[in-house]
C-alpha cells in the first residue's frame, strides 16, 4: 500500500461535507453529500480500490508545500519544479443551512512562475467502490453516474486557452493535462448532483466565488474574543471545529473520517462520522468559550430533540451518538473489499458502541448548556422540561455499571468518569434552577449529587496508588479524570488531586504525552495497543494550570504543538514514532487544545499582573 501519511492532508468543506487534500494535490478522502455518507473518493483507506481526485505537475520531480489562506477554509498547494512554481487553490463555498445533494468542490490550477504542465486524475468510487460507474466527456467538461448518483466536472476557463488542455476517458477514469504559463489560472468545479450539463466557467466567476469563501471565513472568525498568545493555532482550531458542524442541524462529527487506525496495522479502526453527544457538547463549549455562541444555541436546538425523541425510553434519554441529522441508525459493517490504511483491518463504518451505556454523556451535555446559558442564549421551557426529565431519568440510574467515556468492549464498569459526569449533570442542573427560578426537583437532585460525590471520593479514591482510579474495581488510572479540578468536582491544588497528578506523571505520560490508560492493566476487549491520546495530553496541560504549575503546563503545550500537521491539524492520537494516527481531523483534539491553551493564557496573565 502507498497511502500518503494520514498527517499529509488538508481539509475543505463547505458545513455539510468536507475533503482531505494530500500535500501531492490528490483529493483522496470526500464523503457526498453528507460527512456520514458513502466515500466518493477514498484513497486514503485504499490506494488501489478507493478512488481519488488528483491534480500535480506532470512528469517531473517536485517539492509540494500546503497553505490555509490566513483565517480561513481555503488550502493551497504550491508545487515548485525546475520549470516553474504553480498550485492549486482547493475550497468548498459553504453550502448554507439547509440541507442539499448538492456540494461543488472547486481547484484553481495556476501557474506563478515560469511554465507548468499539470495532470488532472479524476477517478470516482462511489458507494465505497462498490457501485461501478461511467464517464460521459463533454466539451465543457465529463459526467461521472453510478446508480442515480452523479458528479459533474466543469472547466474553469479563460479564452483562448482551451487548445493546451487535454482529457480523454480511461476505464470510466478521466485524465487531463494542463498546459500554463506564468500568470494564467484554470481550473475545475466538481459539483455533486448538478441541475444541468458541464458548462465552462469563466475565470472572473471563480475569482468571485473564492473571494466570497474567504470573505465567509473571515467574518465568522472574527466573532472569536479570544486575543492571547496562540492566536493561530486557536483560530485553526476554530474553524476547524466549525468546518465539522453540520449546518442543517448543528450536529458537530467527532471526526469526518472513518477507519483510520488507532495503531498501523491493529483492529481499532472506528467510524467517527457521527455526532457524539460528548464531543458536540466540549466542542460547544470550546466555541463558548471563544465568544462564539451561535453553535451552542444550534447544538442545543439538536440535543433537546434527541432527549424528547426518547422521553420515557428504559434505556435513557439519549444515545451516545448519532447520524448527524438526529437519527439512531448506525449499524457496524466491515467493508472487507479494502485493505485499510496501511493494511490495517477491518475497515468498519458504522459504529456498534452507539447503543452503549455511558453515563458522562449527561454531565457533558449539561455543562455545555449551562455554558451557553451563561453566555446569553436562552434556555426555553420547552427545553428545561427536557432536561428535567433528563436529569430525572439519572436519579435512578446513575449507579449502575456502564461502558464508559472510553467505550471499551471490555464489559460495563463503576467507571469513576462517569459517576464525576453524573455529578456535573446534577450541580449544573442545580445551578441552571436556582439561579434563575426555574420549576424543579431541586432538592432531590441536590442529595444526588452529593451522594455521588462522597462516593467518589470514598470509592474512588484508591490509598494505595494515592490516586482516583479508573473504576472502583482496580487500582489502573485513567487519564478522563483530569477533567475533575476543569469541572470544579475538586480544587486543583487538593492534596488528593496533586498525588493523583503526580502518579498520572509517572505512569500514563511520555516526553508531555498522554496515554489514556494501561490496556495490559486494564483490558478493553480489543487486541493491540494505541498511541498517546491527544484529548488527554491538552486535558494534562489544563491540569497542570489548575495545580500551579504553569511552566509545566507550558512546555508541555508548545511540546504538542510540535506534533501538529503541517497546517495545524490533528488527528486523534500520536504514535510512538511521532506521527499522527486514528481518525483525523479529532474534534476532541482541536477543541481541548483551545481549553488548554485558554486555560493557560488566563493564568500566565493573571500571574504577569500579580508581579506587576
Amino acid at each position: 500500500m502507498t497511502e500518503t501519511a494520514i498527517a499529509d492532508h488538508g481539509m475543505i468543506g463547505d458545513l455539510q461535507t468536507t475533503a482531505l487534500v494530500t500535500t501531492d494535490g490528490s483529493i483522496d478522502w470526500f464523503c457526498c453529500p453528507r460527512f456520514d455518507s458513502p466515500s466518493v473518493f477514498a484513497a486514503l483507506l485504499d490506494d488501489g480500490k478507493g478512488g481519488r481526485f488528483r491534480i500535480r505537475p506532470t512528469g517531473t520531480a517536485f517539492t509540494a508545500k500546503q497553505m490555509y489562506l490566513p483565517d480561513t477554509a481555503v488550502l493551497v498547494t504550491r508545487f515548485f519544479t525546475a520549470e516553474g512554481l504553480g498550485q492549486v487553490v482547493d475550497f468548498m463555498p459553504p453550502a448554507g443551512d439547509a440541507a442539499t445533494d448538492s456540494h461543488r468542490i472547486v481547484r484553481i490550477v495556476q501557474c506563478v512562475r515560469g511554465r507548468m504542465s499539470f495532470e488532472v486524475e479524476v477517478a470516482p468510487r462511489f458507494d465505497y467502490g462498490r457501485q461501478p460507474h461511467r464517464a460521459e466527456v463533454t466539451e465543457n467538461g465529463a459526467v461521472f453516474s453510478a446508480n442515480g448518483t452523479t458528479l459533474t466536472l466543469h472547466r474553469v476557463y479563460e479564452t483562448g486557452e482551451e487548445a493546451r488542455a487535454r482529457s480523454g476517458v480511461e476505464d470510466g477514469d478521466l485524465h487531463a493535462t494542463l498546459e500554463l504559463s506564468a500568470g494564467e489560472l484554470r481550473g475545475v468545479v466538481l459539483e455533486s448532483d448538478a441541475d444541468g450539463p458541464p458548462r465552462q466557467i469563466r475565470v472572473a466567476e471563480i475569482k468571485r466565488l473564492v473571494d466570497e469563501t474567504q470573505r465567509y471565513w473571515e467574518s465568522w472568525l472574527a466573532n472569536s474574543t479570544y486575543t492571547g498568545r496562540w492566536r493561530e493555532m486557536i483560530n485553526r482550531s476554530a474553524i476547524t471545529l466549525k468546518l465539522m458542524t453540520y449546518a442543517p442541524t448543528g450536529g458537530i462529527v467527532a471526526a469526518p473520517t472513518a477507519a483510520l487506525p488507532e495503531q498501523v496495522g491493529g483492529e481499532r479502526n472506528w467510524d467517527y462520522r457521527y455526532t457524539w453527544v460528548r464531543d458536540a457538547s466540549f466542542s460547544v463549549h470550546a466555541l463558548i468559550r471563544l465568544g462564539m455562541v451561535d453553535e451552542a444555541g444550534q447544538f442545543g436546538s439538536w440535543l433537546g430533540d434527541r432527549i424528547r425523541e426518547r422521553m420515557g425510553s428504559d434505556s435513557g434519554p439519549l444515545n451516545i451518538m448519532y447520524r448527524i441529522d438526529g437519527s439512531s441508525d448506525l449499524k457496524e459493517d466491515t467493508l472487507d473489499q479494502w485493505g485499510g490504511y496501511r493494511g490495517s483491518a477491518p475497515v468498519r463504518i458504522g459504529n456498534g458502541a452507539a447503543e452503549q451505556l455511558q453515563l458522562d454523556i449527561y454531565g457533558e451535555a449539561l455543562d455545555s448548556i449551562y455554558a451557553g446559558v451563561r453566555a446569553g442564549l436562552p434556555l426555553p421551557y420547552r427545553g428545561w422540561k427536557a432536561i428535567c426529565g433528563m436529569l430525572d431519568w439519572l436519579v435512578e440510574h446513575w449507579d449502575q455499571p456502564e461502558e464508559g467515556i472510553w467505550e471499551t468492549r471490555g464489559g460495563r464498569k463503576p467507571f469513576t468518569y462517569g459517576r464525576l459526569m453524573s455529578w456535573v449533570a446534577f450541580d449544573r442542573g442545580v445551578r441552571l434552577a436556582t439561579q434563575h427560578g426555574l420549576p424543579a426537583d431541586v432538592e432531590r437532585w441536590t442529595v444526588e449529587r452529593d451522594q455521588i460525590y462522597r462516593q467518589v471520593m470514598e470509592r474512588g479514591f484508591s490509598d494505595k496508588r494515592r490516586a482516583f482510579v479508573q473504576h472502583y474495581d482496580t487500582e489502573v488510572l485513567d487519564s478522563a479524570l483530569l477533567r475533575m479540578p476543569t469541572v470544579g468536582f475538586i480544587d486543583g491544588r487538593d492534596p488528593q488531586w496533586l498525588s493523583t497528578l503526580r502518579a498520572m506523571d509517572e505512569e500514563l505520560v511520555t516526553d508531555s504525552l498522554v496515554y489514556r490508560y494501561d490496556p495490559e492493566a486494564s483490558p478493553d476487549g480489543l487486541r493491540g495497543s494505541e498511541g498517546t491520546f491527544s484529548l488527554c495530553t491538552f486535558a494534562y496541560v489544563d491540569a497542570l494550570t489548575r495545580a500551579g504549575r504553569l511552566q509545566d503546563a507550558r512546555r508541555a503545550l508548545e511540546k504538542m504543538f510540535t506534533y501538529a500537521n503541517h497546517v495545524g491539524l490533528y488527528s486523534e492520537e500520536i504514535a510512538l514514532t511521532g506521527e499522527q494516527i486514528g481518525n483525523f481531523p479529532q474534534a476532541f483534539t482541536h477543541l481541548a487544545l483551545i481549553d488548554a491553551a485558554l486555560t493557560l493564557d488566563a493564568a500566565l496573565d493573571a500571574r504577569a499582573r500579580a508581579k506587576a
